[in-house]
């Protein structure tokens, strides 16, 4: 069994359960607090940054992209139409810019802000930085998913998924992202209509199930987020 040190409203951690989960694939979890720089979690990654994989003969696997990339070596071709990394070279670039785009430009631009602000925050002492979130944050969070939700509704307009004819990685790190948003109440759906019908499709599979099941205590998730009519 692989085991993997995350948080639950850790949009790279959440990437990572989600592909896991369509691989068929279940962890066991070990949830971090990133912001206490435990020493024993140091020792697996220096960078003291979730998620972390560990697999059964103790290989350790740092970074949501790091740990997909090291997926799809080892078991991707076994999942032959399956696979969540296209086999021709064009669809794996596709796959990566996207990939790229929501783990790197939409994290840091939108749910980074949110997660530090309204969630770790909350369990941070002040001298890990803990108090009150920083509402300018917020808000600059609040406008930039909208354009980021337009972007999506643009591709999926064009193609059938995010990269393309088949679910890839794109979607789920996309979806991930957006779940963490979701679960704060922070996503306007009605800003693209075809962005929230595509995020209805990946929010309807197997492997988002213990996504909508996750809960932290003291903050209860928005009305719509395990909703799937939302």
């Amino acid at each position: 069994m692989v085991t993997l040190y995350h948080h639950p409203l850790c949009p790279q951690s959440r990437f990572v359960r989600l592909f896991l989960g369509e691989y068929g694939i279940e962890p066991q979890l070990i949830e971090e607090q990133p912001f206490e720089r435990r020493q024993d979690f140091l020792l697996l990654d220096p960078a003291g940054e979730t998620p972390v994989l560990v697999e059964e003969n103790g290989m350790v696997v740092p970074g949501a992209a790091t740990i997909a990339e090291y997926f799809d070596e080892t078991r991707g071709l076994a999942l032959s139409p399956h696979r969540l990394l296209p086999e021709d070279p064009a669809g794996r670039v596709e796959v990566r810019r996207l990939l790229h785009w929501f783990s790197q430009k939409f994290f840091f631009e939108v749910s980074s802000w949110l997660v530090t602000e309204k969630v770790y925050k909350r369990y941070m002492s002040r001298a890990q930085g803990g108090g009150a979130p920083d509402m300018d944050l917020i808000r600059a969070a609040r406008a930039n998913i909208r354009y980021h939700l337009r972007y999506i509704g643009y591709l999926t307009a064009n193609r059938k998924w995010l990269a393309g004819d088949r679910l890839s990685y794109a979607d789920l790190a996309a979806a991930a992202h957006i779940s963490v948003a979701d679960f704060l109440g922070d996503v306007p759906w009605d800003e693209d209509e075809t962005a929230k019908l595509w995020y209805a499709r990946v929010k309807s599979r197997p492997a988002f199930r213990t996504l909508l099941a996750d809960r932290l205590p003291g903050l209860a998730p928005a009305a719509v987020y395990a909703d799937l009519d939302f």
